[in-house]
């Protein structure tokens, strides 16, 4: 793989704009390649034999300005702001010379950041270089003042960790001991946090600018840098770990600064004063914090229980781990930027038979923020440590496989697997058709009756595995596009299931659900088994609890994490508003909202099993009074719960936005009521019921599309540059937006043939019914994919790469001012 693909691969998603522009950069080269072979076309290395003299006369035309360059090379150097010049001239020709054939360049900081003097501009095609040269160092001020700013956050959060576990410490030490911390131990800890303020003290003294390059050049060289001119020192990940001696602290923090740690180590408390000026920080994510939180019933006093401290444990715990990628993240992206620099000078080098990749690469690891600092790393060493000896009890092991997640790697039998269903799947459909063409099950008398009876049990199945092979979809193309869905959504690293897997489990229901249709059909011809019709009748309830104990079911298989995550943001979902609304939990619920038809076979379930009609093979539930009146809080249910949810992030975040959207689900909750009631009144009310199923749902479906459009997916932009989409798209092809935007439209107006009653001789009333529901399952499966995708455009905007852990602890204002 080349090295632009591997680079684009290994990047941030959520910071693509923040690397370095590698591809552009690429292009300014390849501007000088075809100046040079449309000038010269005869190779760069037989001119110099061909025309010796014209070299000569080239560097005596340099000789004429080696004074005014070597005094401005003086000047900066005495003038420079801890940067320098790079590439410096002496006062004889002979080295001038020499200098110019290894160094065309001169490298300076400015108030900006770092400028590059291109020596050769006079050259034919300087002009060329001197642009390269420019954007070249447009980027590389991008890139370290990005990487600057991130550091110098990650400090301010590092400061506020190693509070929280002054915090852990002393809440424990209460816990152990709360009649009293006796004086002996008390005596050890503090002499333990003595030298821990030492260590950090010393720390900061080896992070200084002088410090950290003379350490640095005793560090191993990184091979793929140093084979583009590069003296950048690194070590793999797995070669640190190696390396890092276990360490004692209690601080997270070692490289504040001199003058934070003097006042730290002024103003400290004793651990157990601590707890004096800190609370518990209750968020509102259960129903009881959130009836508290309406009731204004606050709770923030400390209670030392062990309860207590194992949830202030587990919060603080992933806010260590959270910490940690971020630490991760930043050493990836200062890595490969440095990787790209030099790759790209090596390039130059190559093209124009220069030596300025040593002086330029020279500035980039020894001078700049992104090359010379080494907060990242020292930090990434002291949070392993703090992890290892206060979370996992030592265990370093245990500690490691925590902060760095293995990534989950690709099997060869699930691929497998996932291809023998659909073979399978396939031939099933097949023989399907093959039974009811050559036995014609469904040409006889008992068509109706079974259309009635047994199609809407069977059809709940195919508008699951319809949902799945949607969603399915939907991660191939995230992933192919660089959507990071698994950020967006919150799956832990490494266990979010990929399109392979989820087609396994869609297509391991197609085939079951296919044979007990088959085994259904085979006992209805069959003479022998033709008797037992209560025995056939119950294989789709067999196959319901079936699938039911195996989505609760609470053992490691069956892919448990991803199962239990789809249950509680099903839970939150269906117990809104008592649960803090998160990005999975609405989705969740829009896809809800795209499975009334199904949720309607559920009911269908419970009347047609419970009542008793499936010894029968009858139909009676539509004759109760009960069953269609629950038709309305079916179809309604869905959409009240997103309700509640908009009315819950409206109460919580204050933002009108969410009011508009809880007024687009109220009108589509009259809409379905009033299409519901249409379709149970009887003939003399049909055409009053009809005009307003009409005019309700035409105003909900206009309203539903508009938001879809414009806020879900942020297109329908008439000022962006790409006209009627928005500015950032990922998807190269700009039609495919437009005949989304087509499908979606049409899709959301599938509800006309409710109430105009399109009719079709070849298809069955519960045939058609099937049809509307699976064209609204396939909308909403589109409708996933660009609404992930803005959201992800979105966070790309924010540079937004990281999840907000809430602390277990809140410190008092007035403390924090004063340290």
């Amino acid at each position: 793989m080349k090295f632009g693909k591997e680079f684009s691969s290994q990047m941030v998603p959520e910071w693509h704009e923040a690397y370095m522009n590698y591809n552009y950069l690429k292009t300014l080269l390849k501007e000088i390649i075809r100046f040079k072979r449309k000038n010269n076309p005869h190779h760069h290395g037989h001119a110099h034999h061909h025309h010796p003299h014209h070299l000569r006369r080239t560097l005596t035309l340099y000789r004429s300005f080696s004074g005014l360059l070597a005094k401005s090379g003086r000047r900066r150097h005495h003038h420079s702001h801890g940067g320098g010049q790079i590439g410096h001239l002496s006062d004889s020709d002979d080295d001038i010379e020499e200098g110019l054939r290894s160094a065309p360049i001169l490298v300076h900081s400015a108030s900006h950041g770092y400028e590059t003097t291109f020596l050769m501009a006079a050259e034919e095609g300087g002009e060329y270089e001197t642009v390269f040269f420019r954007r070249l160092d447009d980027e590389f001020n991008k890139v370290d003042r990005f990487y600057k700013e991130k550091v110098e956050e990650v400090m301010k959060e590092a400061v506020m960790l190693n509070k929280q576990m002054d915090a852990l410490i002393a809440f424990r030490v209460k816990v152990e001991h709360p009649d009293g911390w006796p004086w002996e131990e008390r005596k050890v800890e503090m002499t333990q946090l003595a030298s821990d303020v030492d260590s950090s003290a010393a720390a900061v003294t080896a992070t200084t600018p002088a410090r950290a390059r003379s350490v640095r050049a005793h560090q191993v060289h990184m091979a793929a840098i140093q084979e583009g001119g590069s003296s950048k020192a690194g070590k793999s990940e797995e070669d640190e770990d190696d390396d890092i001696v276990e360490k004692e602290e209690v601080n997270v923090v070692s490289d504040i600064g001199t003058s934070e740690i003097s006042r730290f180590r002024a103003a400290r408390p004793s651990p157990i004063e601590v707890l004096d000026r800190v609370t518990i920080n209750h968020t509102k994510e259960t129903p009881r914090s959130t009836i508290k939180s309406v009731l204004n019933v606050s709770n923030t006093e400390l209670k030392f229980s062990r309860e207590n401290l194992k949830r202030v444990e587990e919060k603080l715990r992933l806010a260590f781990v959270e910490f940690y990628q971020k630490l991760r993240l930043l050493k990836s992206y200062s890595f490969l930027n440095v990787l790209a620099f030099s790759k790209i000078m090596k390039k130059y080098d190559k093209i124009t038979s220069r030596n300025a990749s040593k002086s330029y690469m020279k500035m980039v690891d020894d001078n700049s923020y992104l090359g010379s600092s080494d907060e990242v790393n020292r930090l990434m060493e002291r949070v392993e440590a703090t992890f290892i000896k206060h979370f996992t009890n030592g265990n370093r092991t245990k500690g490691m496989n925590i902060l760095r997640p293995k990534a989950k790697r690709e099997r060869h039998r699930v691929t497998f697997s996932t291809g023998f269903m659909a073979g399978c799947v396939f031939s099933l459909i097949v023989a399907l058709f093959a039974i009811i063409r050559t036995r014609n099950v469904l040409q006889k008398e008992g068509q109706n009756q079974y259309m009635n009876t047994m199609f809407p049990l069977y059809s709940f199945f195919g508008f699951i595995v319809l949902h799945i092979l949607m969603y399915a979809g939907n991660i191939y193309y995230w992933r192919r596009y660089r959507v990071n869905y698994s950020f967006i959504f919150g799956f832990k690293q490494g266990r979010e299931l990929g399109y392979r897997q989820v087609l396994l489990v869609g297509f391991s229901i197609g085939v079951l659900a296919l044979l007990c249709v088959i085994a259904n059909l085979d006992m209805e011809v069959d003479p022998k088994t033709n008797e037992y019709k209560k025995w056939t009748e119950l294989l789709p309830l067999f196959l319901l609890i079936v699938l039911f104990i195996v989505l609760v079911l609470p053992f490691n298989i069956f892919y448990r994490s991803s199962r239990l995550f789809f249950l509680t943001s099903l839970f939150h979902c269906v117990a809104a508003p008592l649960y803090k609304v998160t990005l999975p939990d609405f989705l969740v619920g829009d896809q809800l909202t795209s499975q009334v038809q199904a949720i309607r076979s559920v009911q269908f379930y419970i009347c047609h099993y419970g009542w008793g009609d499936y010894k029968h093979r009858m139909n009676t539930c539509s004759n109760s009074d009960v069953y269609n009146a629950f038709l309305f809080i079916v179809a309604a249910i869905p959409y009240v719960w997103r309700l509640l949810q908009c009315l819950r992030r409206l109460f919580e975040e204050k933002n009108a936005e969410q009011g508009y959207n809880g007024l687009k689900y109220f009108l589509t909750i009259v809409a379905v009521c009033v299409r519901t009631a249409y379709s149970v009144v009887d003939e003399d009310h049909k055409f009053i019921w009809r005009m307003l199923a009409v005019i309700f749902s035409a105003i909900a479906a206009i309203f539903c599309t508009y938001w879809d459009l414009v806020l879900d997916w942020g297109l329908l932009n008439r000022t962006s540059k790409n006209r009627w989409l928005r500015d950032k798209l990922l998807v190269p092809q700009k039609k495919v937006y437009f005949i989304a935007m087509i499908l979606n439209v049409l899709f959301r107006f599938a509800w006309l043939q409710t109430v105009l009653d399109f009719n079709f001789s070849f298809m069955h009333r519960q045939t058609m019914i099937t049809v509307v529901a699976s064209l609204e399952i396939i909308r909403r499966g589109i409708w996933n994919f660009f609404r992930l995708e803005n959201e992800h455009v979105n966070n790309v905007g924010k540079y937004r790469a990281f999840k907000t852990v809430p602390l277990p602890f809140n410190y008092d204002e007035d403390d924090d001012k004063d340290s």
